[in-house]
This record gives C-alpha cells, sequence and structure tokens, in this order.
C-alpha cells in the first residue's frame, strides 16, 4: 500500500480550493448560488442537461421514441455546463433541487412537470408515450429490476472506479482496487445475464438497456475513462456483442451528440431543437 499518513479532522470544514473538491461542481448544501431563468423552447418537452452517461440516457430514449414517429417526443435540448455552475442557477434548481443534471420540465401540463433523476425521466416518458417498458407484469418487472440495478450500480463505476482511476488528482491504491473489484462484478452480473438473453430483459430493447449502455455500453467499447486494459475488457463478451448491437442503433448515434462537449467536434451537437440540427448545427459545421 501507497504511504498515507492523512487522518480526518474531527469536524469536517468545506474548503473550496481543495483538490477534487471544486466549488464549480460541488458543494456541501443545496439552493441556487445565483438568479437565472431557465430557456424554454417550442417544444412541450424541455430538456436541461449535458452529454454524460446520465444525460444520453434520456437524449437517447427521445431520439428511439421520434424513430417510432412518437411525434410528442419532440424535445429541445439546451446545455446544462456544470463545470461553470450552471446546475446552481435558481431556474435549475427549481427544476431539480438536487442541481444534477439531467432534468426535464414537460410543458405538456399546466403547471409545467418537472422531472428530475434520470431513471425517473426514462420511467415517465416510458410510460408518457407507451413504449420500452412491457405492459405484461412479469416483463415489466424485469425490466425495472434492471433499470434499478443499473441506478444503484452506476455510482460505483462512476463516482468510485471514474473518480479515482481516472480523475483524480492522486491516486490512491486502496480506492482504485475497492472500486476496481466492484466494477469487475457488476460486469460479470451483466455478463451471465447477456449470456442467456439477447437485451437485458429479456427479448425486448427496453428502459433499461437505454440506461445502461451509456454506462457499461461506453465502457467496454473503451470511450469511458480508457480503462479498456486495465479491466480487461475484452472478457466480457456477451456485454461485447450486446454494446456494439445497441451503438449501430441510428438513435443511439444521435441521442449521444446531443449536449456531448467532448470528444470529435461531428459528435457534438450542444443544443438541439429540431431534428435538422444533427445535420446543421454540429459543431464541426460550427469551426
Amino acid at each position: 500500500m501507497s504511504e498515507n499518513t492523512y487522518q480526518p479532522a474531527k469536524v469536517w470544514t468545506w474548503d473550496p480550493e481543495a483538490k477534487g473538491n471544486g466549488a464549480k461542481t460541488n458543494r456541501p448544501f443545496a439552493g441556487p448560488t445565483h438568479e437565472k431563468s431557465l430557456p424554454v423552447g417550442k417544444h412541450p418537452l424541455q430538456l436541461y442537461s449535458l452529454g454524460t452517461p446520465n444525460g444520453q440516457k434520456v437524449t437517447i430514449l427521445l431520439e428511439e421514441l421520434l424513430a417510432l414517429n412518437v411525434n410528442d417526443a419532440e424535445y429541445d435540448a439546451w446545455l446544462i455546463r456544470i463545470g461553470e455552475g450552471d446546475q446552481f442557477s435558481s431556474g435549475f434548481v427549481d427544476v431539480n433541487p438536487n442541481s444534477k443534471i439531467p432534468a426535464l420540465s414537460d410543458h405538456s401540463a399546466t403547471p409545467p412537470i418537472r422531472v428530475f433523476e434520470s431513471g425517473n425521466i426514462l420511467l415517465y416518458l416510458a410510460e408518457k408515450f407507451g413504449h420500452f417498458l412491457p405492459k405484461d407484469i412479469a416483463k415489466r418487472t424485469e425490466t425495472l429490476n434492471w433499470l434499478f440495478w443499473l441506478q444503484g450500480s452506476a455510482p460505483y463505476l462512476g463516482g468510485g472506479l471514474g473518480h479515482f482511476y481516472h480523475y483524480a488528482p492522486e491516486k490512491i491504491e486502496y480506492a482504485i482496487n475497492r472500486f476496481t473489484l466492484e466494477a469487475k462484478r457488476q460486469l460479470d452480473v451483466l455478463d451471465r445475464q447477456l449470456a442467456e438473453n439477447r437485451y437485458l430483459a429479456g427479448d425486448d430493447y427496453t428502459i433499461a438497456d437505454i440506461a445502461t449502455w451509456p454506462w457499461y455500453g461506453n465502457l467496454v467499447l473503451n470511450d469511458l475513462y480508457g480503462a479498456a486494459e486495465y479491466l480487461d475488457l475484452q472478457s466480457y463478451k456477451n456485454v461485447q456483442r450486446w454494446a456494439k448491437e445497441i451503438a449501430q442503433r441510428p438513435a443511439v448515434i444521435r441521442g449521444r451528440k446531443v449536449n456531448r462537449v467532448m470528444g470529435e467536434l461531428a459528435d457534438q451537437l450542444h443544443e438541439r431543437h429540431d431534428a435538422a440540427d444533427f445535420d446543421t448545427n454540429t459543431e464541426d459545421k460550427k469551426a
């Protein structure tokens, strides 16, 4: 083990300048830091987000719904730059008091319905439009089993392994080992399930897959944390098969571009207000 002389203080105090404790993205208290209204576009569904795995869940589902000609799923996607503290504006806190992306406001109702937490947004949209969530009680329950599995598991991958392996300002052996162990256990859970099923909940593509792919699909395709060799991701053959199949879906290709601010410029559509934006407003068109 590496030498570490750190001992917690008797009473913790917040240092906004401490490593890994940036005031722009994290604070030990809730509520807004500044007054700013959120923009509202022309569609009933207003999404405020960033193209992280959690953000991709919602834009992929919306694009999948539109691909089924569910025209009422048209949406405006507004960019929330969490590194600049947009999530702490008064308008965003009104939609999500937890100040985390994504957040959705449904203006088809009066007053608008606010929907926050990515898993709940998927459930809300699936129920609202009647797609990607089976009506059969057994199949519905299996879908929700895996949706809630993802909601409970992804923090160990993102805030755990992703943070300590990829983002942390210093490498901490204990933390990396702890979350590597859990990430590989989760991958084995997925691999065993997908050995017996085309998709997570069976033969049908559901919100369970849409929720899980941005995390574990991106991971095994080496588009998350650059950990393919470290985690021996090629050994999870069934997860690889599933991830590659879903990655080829046109709605997934579109959805993962929305509100994205990293990677190839052609894969970044900072804001989305119409389907034509994919052809005219990606960042490579502006460069």
